[in-house]
């Protein structure tokens, strides 16, 4: 897989992995088959508990049998969040993650302070640290979705989320399109349609043209999620998991 199809892949990852708080469903399971040229490259699973006070989200990859040979992915990421922050959704405490793809390995964390507003960041394979300033709206790059997810959703307006991704601060628009019916191997779902833009240098490719679908009802659960690269197209679509909303006839 060459570097534009693999970047593209993991931001589709992400952005899946990651609702007001009250229609929450906790714990929440959702399983995704990936695929790339329409072949299938990997399954992601994202798993929301709760732990007393706080919210644990866990977000793992493995590559298909087809495409381990090739290009094995095996990638962790872990975001930790205490309930009550932001626009009454959660603040992040604590965000890992633990990516092995091919030859390209990685191992960060990051801590976060939302009373001084700071986090402290650490690679951990090449033995550095720091320390950066943060906004009071600031998520990880894993619990950024679930608070994308809490937001109001109006086709026609846009969001904006700031993502700390141990490396920077930089701020994500994202576009809310449209409300459509769509068909998935679960059934057919009422959806709303949004696509995340960048608005400075990060993690999500500027050429990668991304296009999410959630359930059109308080949940917001991903169903499924398509981005163009140079070679091909990525596509994320849920085929399983604790929970999802009753298919319509």
């Amino acid at each position: 897989m060459k570097k534009p199809a693999r970047i593209a892949l993991c931001a589709a990852l992400v952005f899946l992995s990651v609702l007001p708080a009250a229609a929450l469903t906790v714990p929440e399971r959702l399983v995704y088959d990936v695929s790339w040229t329409g072949l299938k490259a990997a399954t992601a699973v994202h798993e929301l508990t709760a732990r007393g006070n706080e919210l644990h989200i866990v977000s793992t990859t493995r590559s298909s049998d087809l495409l381990n040979p090739f290009f094995a992915i095996d990638d962790r990421a872990q975001s930790v969040l205490t309930r009550g922050g932001v626009d009454r959704f959660a603040a992040p405490r604590y965000f890992r993650k633990n990516i092995h793809e091919g030859k390209y390995r990685a191992l960060k964390e990051a801590r976060f302070d939302t009373q001084k507003l700071t986090v402290e960041s650490k690679d951990l394979l090449k033995k550095t640290g720091k320390t950066d300033s943060i906004s009071t709206r600031t998520f990880d790059s894993l619990s950024s979705v679930y608070y994308v997810r809490s937001l109001d959703l109006v086709p026609g307006k846009s969001v904006f989320v700031d993502i700390y991704d141990c490396k920077r601060l930089w701020s994500a628009e994202v576009k809310v399109l449209r409300r459509e019916e769509v068909r998935t191997p679960l059934g057919t779902f009422k959806a709303i349609v949004v696509k995340p833009l960048l608005k400075a240098e990060g993690f999500f490719p500027r050429s990668g043209d991304m296009t999410v679908w959630l359930t059109d009802d308080s949940l917001r659960i991903p169903l499924m999620m398509t981005t163009k690269v140079k070679v091909g197209r990525i596509s994320a679509m849920l085929v399983g998991g604790s929970y999802w909303p009753l298919a319509t006839p």
